[in-house]
């Protein structure tokens, strides 16, 4: 009996990785595993925690994990660590808290809400993006002769975005 030959394609028409993607899309795979031993069904309650129950309580508040009875995904008890001057506000609102979690979820995941009291990590604001410069002399000539409004409008828009972020090239023969 003869051996087959090997039916791999050669080195340079083997596909690669396809196009680029998003680190987004790679964070539920990448760190699913980590938030479910953790105690997380979805990373989402973690990253979208000031969506969920409001900046107010956010501020002062972090979930640590969801936990559920054996073999269910519904009445589980969410920890919560909460700043402890604002501990007895928090268990004011559990009952609010508990129904914006399901609300997320979209069924009745959570029942109970459990607060730990320790130090809340705030992530910092992001930087508000540089206000857009207004349109050059040229610039504006070389837009007036479109005669769609709309066009106009998002080219504008896009001549201010492209200047407020880009740098100045540097003049030939200066050094700065």
């Amino acid at each position: 009996m003869a051996k087959q030959k090997s039916r791999s394609l050669p080195e340079q028409e083997r596909p690669r990785g396809g196009p680029a993607r998003r680190m987004a899309d790679f964070l539920p795979s990448v760190g699913g595993v980590a938030f479910r031993r953790f105690g997380f069904v979805q990373s989402s309650v973690i990253t979208r925690w000031a969506e969920i129950v409001g900046d107010r309580y956010a501020r002062v508040s972090s979930p640590e994990s969801i936990r559920f009875p054996q073999g269910k995904r519904e009445q589980g008890t969410l920890t919560v660590t909460v700043v402890p001057a604002h501990a007895p506000m928090m268990q004011h609102v559990t009952p609010a808290i508990i129904e914006r979690v399901n609300r997320f979820f979209g069924y009745a995941a959570i029942a109970r809400v459990l607060l730990v009291q320790g130090e809340v990590i705030r992530r910092a604001a992001p930087l508000p993006r540089p206000e857009p410069a207004p349109l050059t002399p040229e610039q504006d000539e070389s837009l007036k002769p479109i005669a769609d409004p709309e066009l106009r409008a998002v080219l504008e828009s896009l001549a201010r975005g492209v200047s407020a972020q880009s740098t100045p090239l540097p003049v030939a023969g200066k050094i700065s």
